[in-house]
């Protein structure tokens, strides 16, 4: 619920259909009782003061994803004192995080990701894709190819102190940061990274004022977008989709003033993987094709491979089984031929054990409907499991999950079995939402299969893991 969004906002402060504003008056925020309450965290106040203010603990809870009971608990004095409920509260009913000392000042969240868009909050998300979509073409084609881009992804440049003149130095800090952020949120997911990303954002984000050469000034436009990917990444990780978008979008921008063509082509990479991760493969396709244009005017061999087996990925997921193993193919092709010596530093993550892990990812997608390609699919996600060190826990959580889903379609319900006990062993120390979405086909496939002992063994063993 990040940016202000607000659940159940069809409705009115009278329990109406339709309601166009928001529950909460725009000044409540404001007034001394209840930015006395925000800033020691009595969320038993705050709601208390909201229910004063017309908002019913239906709206409250509908706004914050709690229930009515939990609600009425806080209203009756329970404390609230976990902070990832208390930035979901902060969140959802649009409370400036640093009025509750959470994370990041109103300032620095305007900064980094823009200042909320109420309308643009409360758009569906097909629209929001198709906004993204327009602006994507824009940055990378010069042109509006899917509709005329309306408004804006974030406000002004930072209007705070900054350095007076920044040189390689500076630059670098921002490089050597993102490239310890990134470890971080391989190994251990983007919940347990994310608010440092955007905090070294907010204070990279501050240089774009201060005087530089133009080879510096290029530079940083580069660093910030990679930066900006980072963050679009960890949050698109934790579930925070307009947050990822956002940043994306502010990645895209950044990477183009800085005439860097791959990475233009790894941000539209990305963000086709938020919309297949939703389900929206024919968006992500356009993303992908987007990105093959950069890549391809970048000559990175490598950066085209990734595009391919990206794409191969969602023709499987619209059930092109034959464009999928074609592009598949040429995926490999072009890794084969690509200097990975020279590779930009963030196409560099796509080694041998990421092609075949795409190799065994899109035969997977297709075997849900063909069981044949359960024959590709498992000595291909064996290898990259094999491959991945502890490093890439995350990654190496995918695999497994797919590779016992292949077993379970298979019929080998006891090494299935082993596999995903495995996945789940590795899954329970990553901070992350898509360990949990990208796990439920092996869910449904070990539910599926309760009559067999092992199956449901490890069925129990999943549903224990989701409760958690």
């Amino acid at each position: 619920m990040g940016g202000g969004a607000v659940a159940g906002s069809d409705t009115s402060a009278s329990g109406t259909p339709g309601r166009q504003s928001h529950p909460v008056p725009p000044d409540a925020w404001e007034q001394a009782e209840m930015r006395a309450s925000l800033a020691t965290r009595e969320i038993s106040s705050v709601y208390r003061q909201l229910r004063k203010h017309g908002v019913s603990q239906r709206q409250i809870a509908a706004m914050t994803g709690q229930s009515q009971s939990e609600v009425s608990e806080i209203l009756k004095g329970r404390q609230v004192m976990a902070y990832d409920v208390l930035t979901r509260i902060a969140d959802g009913l649009g409370v400036p995080r640093g009025y509750m000392g959470l994370a990041y000042d109103e300032a620095t969240a305007i900064k980094v990701v823009g200042a909320a868009d109420g309308q643009q909050a409360e758009e569906d998300e097909s629209v929001k894709r198709r906004r993204f979509l327009a602006h994507a073409a824009q940055v990378t084609m010069g042109a509006a190819v899917f509709g005329p881009e309306s408004g804006t992804w974030s406000a002004g440049p930072a209007k705070t102190p900054a350095p007076g003149r920044i040189g390689m130095t500076d630059v670098r800090q921002v490089e050597a940061a993102t490239r310890a952020l990134r470890s971080l949120d391989y190994q251990y997911g983007g919940g347990f990274c994310r608010d440092a990303v955007v905090a070294q954002l907010s204070w990279g984000q501050q240089m774009l004022e201060s005087n530089g050469t133009e080879m510096v000034k290029n530079r940083l436009f580069v660093a910030l977008a990679d930066l900006h990917s980072l963050a679009g990444w960890t949050s698109f990780d934790t579930g925070l989709m307009d947050s990822a978008r956002g940043h994306f979008a502010n990645a895209l921008d950044l990477a183009k003033q800085g005439d860097n063509h791959p990475l233009v082509a790894n941000v539209l990479y990305r963000m086709g993987r938020v919309y297949l991760h939703q389900d929206a493969p024919n968006d992500a396709l356009k993303l992908f094709q987007l990105g093959q244009i950069a890549a391809q005017e970048s000559g990175s061999e490598l950066a085209v491979a990734v595009l391919c087996a990206n794409e191969a990925w969602a023709y499987a997921m619209m059930g092109n089984e034959e464009q999928a193993v074609k592009l598949l193919g040429r995926s490999k092709d072009e890794f084969a031929r690509a200097n990975l010596a020279e590779a930009e530093s963030w196409v560099k993550f796509f080694t041998e054990t990421d092609v075949y892990a795409m190799i065994g990812t899109v035969h997977t997608v297709l075997a849900a409907k063909n069981a044949e390609h359960t024959k590709y699919a498992i000595p291909a996600l064996t290898k990259a499991v094999e491959s991945y060190d502890d490093d890439m826990a995350r990654s190496k959580t995918f695999m497994l999950s797919a590779l016992a889903t292949n077993h379970l379609l298979e019929g080998d319900l006891d090494h299935g079995a082993k596999v995903g006990s495995k996945a789940v062993d590795t899954a329970e120390g990553i901070k992350s939402e898509r360990v949990k979405d990208r796990m439920r086909p092996l869910q449904v496939e070990a539910e599926r299969r309760r009559n067999n002992a092992d199956a449901r063994d490890l069925a129990d063993r999943l549903n224990s893991f989701y409760a958690a």
